[in-house]
């Protein structure tokens, strides 16, 4: 697998990359690091442990608690709840560690692991150089420094979060939206419980698409990455609108009551005035990534929020924004960090939101959602390049220029190197589909010629 640790967390095939004995000793090693790092120091150390309904969840949980507990921390199972729950979860329990065991939109053969540092906030990238360092080395034969008797952990299940999780995303709603009707696709994930419960309590009148998941069927057909059938669902009940989660239930896309898709960018454009006019959105910015739609860029300026973008992911994102001191950040892809209410991306707390701006204004998402224009995009895939000299060329320089000055200020450019394939990702935007597919096209031959 190269690198255990990616942007989120270590993922692979079940049983194949990721294996119980993989998921054992990760969780080990984790908490000896952090039981150097002082974090443990004069206390018995409590994790909250997690997992989405993938089949494989159910061995690697067992694999995960055994390692903890193995290494002398007390385990709180919290059983299937979204990955925002277990960062909500450990927190405010002043758990040392919460670990999620999901893939969250990925296919169901996969599975991963993610740790979360005390407070809910993931752990700093030295941290996870580290559990890998140590893991590796006590793979290959180190013993490792185990407590016996009083000394181990003791493992309880802890039902209650299920309750305390739903409670805090409805305490923290600026408004009830009592009368809505609102489809929720729970993609067969970790928020079809708790996603349809807050809703309700918070006075939605609820259709379920999506939640009856099986351990096999997450994110089978449905979810964020599948929209045809909220889409279909929200006609044929005549709802308000849709919310659609994925595997893990970190993200959230939304669909109007006509079935057109609302994406990250409109959802994030939405929250933002709605943050703006409670005075919660502070320094009157929102952070986003440069692939944010141009459209959504426009439209803060016209409205007067200050946009800062970072790199691709949603990590970047949030560093930026613990950094500054920002409250709303995102993707265009649905993860939405509103970090005075949580520490990583809640698809649920965002639809909720969403919906309370709907019931709030009494304006239909779709008119909400038209605070900006998305301009068509385009994305092509160059494979079979040198990627590294994306920056450093001199001949496609001048090929991005040219395809700026045609494209001027209603239209943009953005060659991205994959972090994980040999390819360059082209990216163009304009305000007409055809030429933003012909300046992609000159751009992919472009990119093929002077890096290939």
């Amino acid at each position: 697998m190269g690198r255990l640790f990616g942007t989120d967390g270590v993922r692979g095939v079940a049983n194949a990359d990721l294996t119980a004995e993989l998921a054992l000793g990760l969780s080990v090693a984790a908490a000896h690091v952090l039981a150097e790092a002082g974090t443990f120091e004069g206390h018995r150390p409590t994790a909250v442990v997690g997992r989405d309904p993938r089949a494989s969840g159910e061995f690697l949980e067992a694999a995960v608690v055994a390692g903890l507990a193995s290494a002398g921390v007390d385990v709180l199972r919290v059983g299937v709840l979204p990955t925002p729950a277990v960062a909500y979860l450990t927190g405010a329990l002043g758990a040392d560690l919460g670990v999620m065991l999901s893939a969250s939109h990925n296919a169901m053969p996969d599975n991963g692991i993610k740790f979360f540092a005390r407070g809910g906030h993931k752990l700093a990238d030295e941290l996870e150089d580290r559990i890998e360092a140590v893991y590796e080395e006590h793979r290959t034969g180190a013993p490792w420094d185990r407590p016996t008797g009083a000394g181990v952990g003791r493992v309880r299940d802890y039902d209650e979060g299920f309750d305390k999780y739903v409670a805090h995303l409805v305490g923290v709603l600026p408004n009830r939206f009592d009368g809505l009707r609102i489809v929720l696709d729970e993609a067969h994930g970790a928020a079809s419980g708790v996603s349809p419960e807050a809703f309700r309590r918070a006075g939605a009148e609820v259709v379920t698409i999506g939640a009856g998941p099986d351990g096999l069927n997450i994110n089978d057909g449905c979810g964020s990455t599948h929209l045809e059938q909220l889409k279909a669902a929200v006609i044929e009940h005549g709802a308000d609108l849709g919310i659609a989660h994925d595997g893990d239930a970190d993200r959230c896309l939304a669909v109007d009551h006509t079935g057109e898709e609302v994406d990250g960018d409109q959802i994030l454009a939405v929250l933002a005035l709605a943050m703006r006019e409670r005075s919660a959105l502070r320094c009157d910015t929102v952070v986003a990534t440069v692939m944010s739609n141009l459209g959504f860029k426009l439209a803060m300026e016209r409205e007067g929020i200050h946009l800062v973008q970072t790199a691709v992911g949603d990590r970047y994102v949030l560093e930026e924004m613990k950094n500054k001191g920002y409250a709303l950040g995102g993707e265009q892809s649905g993860h939405v960090i509103v970090l005075d209410h949580a520490t990583t991306g809640d698809g649920t707390l965002t639809g909720l939101m969403l919906a309370a701006r709907v019931a709030e204004t009494g304006r239909t998402l779709r008119d909400l959602a038209s605070v900006m224009e998305r301009l068509p995009q385009v994305l092509v895939n160059v494979p079979d390049v040198d990627k590294t000299r994306v920056k450093t060329s001199a001949d496609l320089a001048a090929a991005v220029t040219e395809a700026e000055r045609e494209l001027g200020e209603t239209g943009r450019v953005l060659l991205r190197p994959s972090g994980t394939e040999p390819l360059v990702r082209v990216m163009v935007e304009a305000a007409d589909i055809d030429q933003a597919r012909s300046v992609a096209s000159r751009l992919a031959d472009a990119v093929k010629s002077a890096l290939g």
